[in-house]
């Protein structure tokens, strides 16, 4: 975001110590607000803010000016400025990309040194600063805020949360028991993309809302805390019967029967003051959020599976699932796109209705493409380029209701004809009176040239100032006819008819010829420029002056009625949002069907199991996103998940062999399904999970106090308190973070757990071996391996990685192997692989000698190991005698009863079998 340090406005002030005195007293914030000061035409920013801004805008602190900065260079108030482009531009960064708060400060008086909050904004509050923002819509133009309320009764933690779109005037509701780490809340968050969180004063530090505030952290969300008093439920009927349509009656809602979740959402009320604003006043619809409807994703899983883009993406999108499925036309289509992947679908019917939907898509590639092309974004209306927007649109309908009808089948009517068809037929005709609006007061053949202008012959009134304007342009051309023929010029080469931003219409001839106008007192001398005179006489001037006068007579009176027709249009929104849902469902099948063709191998329609068929087959699976990398050859893979037979795969094999993509694609895989599409296998047959359940990759948060090893206990707490039977369960080397003895058992008993207690489909990467004896003790669990082949290159060993899965167990993990490719000192990998040989031998063999012997026994041999070397060192000259000799003399000590005695020792056997 760095922006040109010469575009920087300079910041002058006529009384910098009032200004100084006035920032130094304003109230405390905090870290994450940033205060701007608005001074015309820039914005300056103070004190630490300035430091901040100048680094994320300028990438420099170098430009930081100092305010008050006394003679000797001390002191001074850390001050730079940003111009409105720059602002913006930060405005949007801000609040979209870092999660701050804004805070805009208008001037009071025209010295500029006291000042008063005129805006305020946040990452779910985007109201104040909606037409800052203009330019800059995105994914994050719609922010969903919640607020959330927590009751502990005898029934458990009753969670009520209330939630809000100011842009696209939603409340919603939903309430819900949770467990001790506030899982279902988390999967709440992500379901409905919040980006700020409003949340009651934890004064006593309460350790349950001290739990809330930790998963809505987690989940990256800002937090904004408020009196508790604001928690009020008293007036929301009331409050809603303002801000809804006034044909509901508010006080038979059903919504309203949650009480917790409508005391949340009476706060976030409060909060967005919705109700100071009357053009709130009913736009909003309520409704309630069913949290079973959709599956459930925690944090974790949706960053293990790749689900949404990161900031380190840059400009590969094909990294995230969303980057690489979003092929769009729309941004209606887009945020629809995202809204899918964060609420993959439970239903059985609707999961087979979006498949169905893809699948007809996919068979009439030309309709596909033709949509693709055709597509576009309807949105609320608030000027007259929306107005001919949304009628291009309109026009096109019938069109895209034949193109429908093209792929009308026996497996594809009933639905297309439900979905798209009949909602396009009933949209054209409640838009066939906007449509004549349009054609009568628009003039459309003025957008070849993209004026956007009202029928002259619409009004009465304009098309008389239209007549009249004529008539003026006609005399005005008659006076330059008659110039040239008094002056004897060709009007079409030598005298010119111009109209300029100051002279209005005026004449010009080339400074060559002006000798022409010498001693001709009819002719004004307006201005001598590069190309030439320019000049007028008394009567153009008058028609030029009453032309010009008209023309803004004529562009006001343009004007009144575009307002009238955009205020005629906007009538038509309510319909218009439902074109606009029809169409961003159309934008998003048709997306689905595009990447599913043109995938390096095509993807498949799954076959989706209902409950009590539960089963998971994928046959030569690949990762959608990594398969579509450059330079990437992706080895598939088959899965088999069969309830009773092989419900927890344990993975084991080589490091860098492709654990972590297995168990990930599985995930991803499932997730697609669940959402609509078509997945990157070459058969597949798929159950519906209630959720996935993910930990991968584990890192630690030094800022929260939180350990590495911490982080992954909390993320596993979640999946034993959250997962089903229905689950699926994703764990990448669990234990790591701790001792080998401590992690080994800690995964052990959560194995344990899972196989017998929760039984859900699990897949369980890990370096422990040792793990894979619980396929001993059960029939659900199945050992699989990453197959490495292994060749002897004189003492050393080449490992060739081939990312397959096989059956079976892998004993080894080729950690040394890693450690030699990333060029360990030669010491330093001998020694390792001594140690390791010490210390581990799956199969029994060698295992540490103090393991096998007593302790007597092991100083016993010790003490005569060493008398016997000391026996051979007497018996050998180091100066004079050779290796071969020394050698020899070496056996002769073995060799001798002494010698064989001490070899026939227990702890000296073992010992020469770790070697």
């Amino acid at each position: 975001m760095a922006v040109k340090k010469d575009d920087r406005p300079d910041l002058v002030l006529d009384d910098a110590a009032g200004f100084i005195s006035f920032y130094r007293n304003l109230p405390q914030k905090d870290s994450s607000t940033i205060r701007l000061f608005e001074r015309g035409d820039f914005y300056s920013v103070h004190g630490p803010d300035a430091a901040f801004v100048s680094e994320a805008v300028y990438r420099t602190t170098t430009i930081l000016k100092y305010l008050g900065k006394t003679s000797n260079g001390n002191g001074g108030l850390a001050s730079c400025t940003l111009s409105k482009t720059a602002f913006r531009t930060f405005l949007h960064d801000a609040l979209v990309n870092r999660n701050l708060r804004i805070e805009i400060w208008a001037s009071d008086n025209s010295r500029n040194k006291s000042f008063h909050l005129a805006k305020q904004a946040s990452p779910g509050n985007l109201q104040d600063v909606e037409e800052l923002m203009l330019g800059y819509r995105d994914l994050n133009s719609n922010p969903v805020i919640i607020a959330v309320k927590l009751q502990v009764n005898v029934e458990g933690r009753l969670v009520g949360v209330g939630f809000a779109n100011a842009n696209l005037r939603e409340l919603g509701v939903c309430e819900f028991i949770d467990n001790e780490v506030f899982s279902n809340l988390e999967s709440l968050v992500i379901q409905l993309g919040a980006k700020e969180c409003v949340l009651q004063q934890d004064q006593k530090k309460d350790y349950d809302l001290t739990k809330i505030r930790e998963t809505i952290d987690r989940c990256g969300i800002v937090i904004t805390e408020k009196r508790a008093v604001d928690f009020n439920s008293r007036d929301i009927a009331q409050d809603l019967r303002r801000l809804m349509n006034g044909d509901v009656n508010t006080s038979v809602l059903p919504q309203l029967d949650l009480k917790v979740a409508s005391s949340a959402l009476a706060a976030l009320i409060r909060y967005l003051n919705l109700l100071s604003d009357s053009t709130n006043f009913g736009q909003y619809q309520l409704y309630q959020h069913d949290l079973a409807h959709f599956m459930k994703l925690d944090a974790s899983a949706v960053k293990a599976l790749n689900l949404m883009p990161s900031p380190r993406e840059g400009a590969n999108k094909s990294m995230s699932l969303f980057g690489l499925l979003n092929k769009c036309k729309s941004s209606l289509g887009t945020r629809l796109l995202s809204q899918w992947l964060k609420q993959p679908l439970m239903s059985f019917s609707e999961i087979q209705d979006r498949h169905t939907l893809v699948e007809a898509f996919v068979e009439h590639s030309e309709v596909r493409q033709i949509f693709q092309e055709d597509l576009l974004k309807a949105k609320q209306i608030s000027g007259i380029e929306d107005v001919v927007r949304v009628y291009q649109l309109a026009i096109r309908l019938p069109s895209f209701v034949e193109n429908l009808e093209a792929i009308i089948d026996e497996k594809h009517s009933d639905l297309i004809k439900k979905t798209y068809t009949d909602p396009f037929r009933g949209h054209i005709v409640n838009l066939d009176k906007f449509q004549e609006m349009v054609e009568t007061t628009i003039d459309l053949e003025a957008l070849d040239n993209h004026e956007f202008l009202i029928k002259v012959d619409f009004d009465e009134s304009l098309q008389e100032i239209r007549n009249r304007l004529n008539d003026l342009k006609s005399g005005i051309e008659e006076i330059h006819i008659e110039v040239g023929d008094v002056l004897g010029m060709d009007t079409t080469k030598k005298l010119k008819l111009e109209q300029h931003m100051v002279h209005n219409y005026s004449l010009r001839v080339t400074r060559t010829d002006s000798a022409c106008l010498r001693g001709k007192k009819e002719y004004i001398d307006l201005a001598t420029q590069k190309n030439g005179v320019i000049f007028t006489t008394k009567k153009l001037m008058s028609l030029s002056k009453e032309y010009e006068e008209c023309q803004r007579s004529y562009k006001s009176h343009q004007a009144g009625l575009v307002k009238e027709v955009v205020e005629i249009a906007a009538s038509y929104c309510p319909v218009l949002e439902k074109l606009a849902g029809v169409i961003a469902h159309l934008d998003v099948i048709i997306s689905f069907a595009h990447v599913s063709v043109y995938a390096p191998a095509p993807y498949v329609r799954p076959k989706m199991n209902q409950r009590g068929q539960e089963k998971c087959v994928l046959v030569e699976a690949r990762h959608p996103c990594l398969e579509v990398q450059d330079d990437v050859s992706f080895i598939p893979n088959d899965v088999l998940l069969e309830r009773g037979k092989s419900e927890f795969l344990i993975i084991t094999g080589p490091n860098m062999g492709g654990k972590s993509t297995y168990i990930r694609l599985i995930g991803v895989i499932a997730l697609m399904a669940q959402v609509g599409c078509f997945v990157p296998c070459l058969e597949a047959e798929l159950c519906i999970f209630d959720c996935i359940l993910a930990r991968v990759g584990a890192s630690d948060s030094q800022l929260k106090g939180v350990s590495t090893f911490m982080q992954e206990m909390l993320e596993t707490a979640t999946i034993l308190k959250t997962a089903t039977s229905d689950s699926l369960i994703i764990i990448d080397e669990l234990g790591r973070g701790t001792s080998t003895t401590d992690g080994f058992g800690l995964a052990w008993a959560i194995s344990e757990h899972i196989i017998n207690n929760i039984k859900a489909f699990t897949l369980f990467a890990t370096h422990f071996h040792e793990l894979t004896v619980l396929a001993n003790g059960s029939p659900v669990v199945k050992n699989l391996h990453v197959v490495a082949h292994v060749g002897e290159n004189g003492e050393s060993r080449e490992i060739t990685l081939l990312y397959k899965i096989e059956e079976g167990i892998c004993d080894q993990s080729f950690g040394i192997h890693v450690a030699e490719i990333a060029r360990f000192p030669e010491k330093v990998v001998k020694m390792a692989k001594r140690k390791a040989n010490e210390l581990e031998d799956f199969s029994g063999k060698g295992m540490n000698t103090r393991m096998k012997c007593s302790k007597e026994e092991i100083e016993e041999g010790s003490r005569l190991m060493k008398e016997l070397l000391i026996e051979w060192k007497n018996s050998i000259d180091l100066q004079n005698m050779t290796e071969e000799e020394m050698l020899a003399k070496f056996r002769d000590v073995l060799e001798s009863d002494r010698g064989k005695d001490v070899m026939n020792l227990a702890f000296i056997k073992d010992a020469i079998e770790t070697l």
